[in-house]
């Protein structure tokens, strides 16, 4: 019997995107998935339901989507209570925030659900094509800049004009993971002067490379278990004060400070002080990107921009989501890989090994229980 597939319209405030576009139904129903799609699901993303019954999709509301599922799609799932009628044993896929949710995550275990959490996708070559945080990051890092460009009150390029000549924008990018690095290119094209850090000194080439100047602390150790997984961790506390005095000087410079530091499982770290707003010029303009996790900004409030000091501090959450369409698209492919990668087409079915690696990392609850090891430990 073929696997019955459905995609949840979304219900978290402000989300766009969608986890299925006709695309990836398209790839689903030639795998021999039988797919539904919750009605008013891709509006927001600009996806009519006529478009998704075209490409071989149900159109049902959500009740009916649920009851007949094995394997549910969506971007932010909700708890428990928003999944009226799914039965026991049903996989839920999307992006969970585990160590955020631990009671949401309790919820799905004690429905007996497999909920199957995306950002906890081992950073491997075999799974590149099904990380949702570099996907989702990258088209992050290019609409902080583009929003940063909207609020400056300046040109980002040098323009030698008859009147005079207007000097470029300077950039300033803390934290060069995925959304950094394409904020740093994005900057770029728009004609700043751009310049980054990282605590990992292994960025320092991959900045240079865009064409940034590097900032660096020397001499000085860096972070526990650097670019473990490929993420950062905690820095020593020596580190920190050394970059302390080394971003102070700097960003006083700075026209756009845009911010991406995120540590997996604890407050994001201060990067930017009081102290250190008040030395920037009025007019400049900060983005937060780790807002919704305690900020690398302080003052910054999620959803929200601010002044302060005469600084304008932008703390817009789900910037990925500003960009719904093509957001939605690289979303979706990333479940698409994820599922394909495990599909049995003899039984039309997906099957997860449970020694597997990218399952294991993934997998956050099965037969009644939480069962990834990083929860148990947290």
């Amino acid at each position: 019997m073929a696997m019955k597939i459905g995609v949840l319209r979304e219900t978290a405030e402000g989300e766009s995107r969608v986890a299925a576009t006709p695309e990836t139904v398209k790839k689903f129903v030639a795998l021999g998935a039988e797919m539904a799609v919750e009605a008013g699901a891709g509006e927001a993303a600009g996806i009519a339901d006529a478009a998704y019954l075209e490409a071989g999709a149900e159109v049902l509301e959500r009740g009916a989507v649920l009851s007949g599922a094995d394997m549910v799609l969506g971007v932010q799932v909700p708890d428990v209570k928003g999944l009226p009628g799914i039965k026991p044993g049903t996989m839920v896929t999307g992006i969970m925030q585990p160590y955020a949710a631990r009671e949401r995550i309790q919820g799905y275990a004690d429905a007996g659900l497999m909920a199957l959490s995306m950002e906890f996708m081992p950073r491997i070559t075999r799974a590149q094509s099904m990380d949702v945080l570099s996907s989702q990051s990258n088209l992050a890092g290019y609409k902080a800049v583009i929003d940063a460009a909207g609020l400056y009150s300046r040109a980002f390029p040098m323009m030698m004009t008859a009147a005079g000549t207007i000097s470029a924008a300077r950039v300033f990018v803390m934290g060069v993971g995925v959304a950094g690095l394409q904020a740093i290119a994005t900057a770029r094209r728009l004609g700043a002067l751009v310049s980054a850090t990282d605590v990992r000194s292994a960025t320092k080439e991959q900045i240079e490379s865009l064409g940034a100047k590097a900032i660096f602390v020397s001499d000085v150790k860096g972070i526990e278990g650097e670019g473990a997984g490929g993420y950062a961790t905690e820095m020593s506390d020596e580190y920190k004060a050394a970059q302390a005095a080394l971003v102070s000087s700097h960003i006083a410079k700075q026209d756009i400070v845009i911010t991406t530091a995120l540590i997996p499982g604890r407050p994001a770290p201060r990067l930017v002080s009081d102290v250190q707003l008040q030395s920037m010029r009025a007019g400049s303009v900060l983005v937060d990107l780790a807002v919704e996790t305690g900020g690398n900004v302080e003052h910054a409030r999620p959803g929200e921009v601010v002044q302060v000091h005469g600084v304008n501090i932008m703390g817009y959450t789900n910037l990925s989501g500003r960009l719904a369409s093509d957001a939605s698209a690289l979303y979706s492919r990333n479940l698409y890989n994820f599922i394909n990668a495990f599909w049995d087409k003899d039984a039309a079915t997906v099957n997860f090994p449970a020694d597997d690696e990218i399952v294991v990392g993934v997998k956050l609850t099965e037969g009644g229980a939480v069962v990834h090891e990083r929860l148990k430990a947290a």
